[in-house]
């Protein structure tokens, strides 16, 4: 288990807006807020940040910190999202709060149960932990990417990721939202799903950017194949 500094909510807050990754840049510390200044004392006390006049910097340890406090938050918005379908500002608040809470190492149970996602509900990256860089699967996944079902494991899809815009549109117009339900066909010679009454082919790169709140699939009824062109085919079917 890796070794992380505790703080207080305030000084946690503060550490994460200092972040470099962060999109939003980190309002200015006000100097008359008793609570900030209280957190900034803290964060110097415990080695994570420096002053250089008014302005904070991370140290080396702060920026691993302070990324372990963001990847929380995230995956904390992802967990809402995906599992008890909280979104909007309420998910946003809450996992802020819900943040505080996540004991060091359950951050890398909660990435493992979702799928090891990459990006957070507003499409911000999220730090990968130990368990991205091993694989871990100690805890059954509720959420997985399309690209790592087998035939029959299915569900409803939970969100899209894809950085190809054209990939997304044209997935969305098929009726690749979240909250569709969908079953993993096949695999080969390509990976074929079923969405609504329609089944589509895609290649496993498309299938890693499409991730699925998992229940037990339904028997599979005959449906209309139309294949979407991702991919060169591999011979006729």
């Amino acid at each position: 288990m890796r070794e992380e500094v505790a703080l207080s909510d305030v000084a946690e807050e503060l550490l994460a807006g200092l972040w470099p990754e962060q999109e939003a840049a980190a309002a200015a510390p006000d100097p008359k807020s008793v609570s900030t200044r209280e957190a900034v004392e803290e964060l110097q006390a415990k080695g994570l940040v420096e002053a250089n006049g008014p302005a904070l910097s991370l140290t080396a340890t702060g920026l691993t910190t302070a990324a372990g406090v963001v990847r929380r938050e995230r995956l904390a918005e992802r967990l809402l999202a995906d599992v008890l379908n909280v979104s909007g500002a309420l998910a946003t608040e809450t996992a802020c709060r819900f943040e505080h809470l996540l004991r060091r190492g359950l951050d890398d149970e909660i990435c493992t149960l979702l799928g090891h996602p990459r990006v957070c509900p507003h499409g911000s990256p999220i730090p990968p932990g130990p368990c991205c860089a091993e694989g871990a699967q100690a805890a059954a996944k509720v959420v997985s990417s399309l690209a790592d079902l087998s035939p029959g494991q299915g569900g409803v899809i939970a969100y899209l990721q894809s950085q190809r815009r054209e990939v997304m549109s044209r997935l969305l117009a098929m009726g690749a939202t979240p909250g569709a339900p969908i079953v993993l066909r096949q695999r080969f010679p390509s990976l074929v799903f079923a969405l609504g009454h329609t089944e589509l082919a895609v290649d496993e790169e498309t299938a890693r950017d499409i991730y699925v709140r998992l229940t037990r699939a339904s028997k599979p009824a005959r449906q209309s194949r139309l294949r979407l062109g991702f991919r060169r085919r591999h011979g006729g079917r």
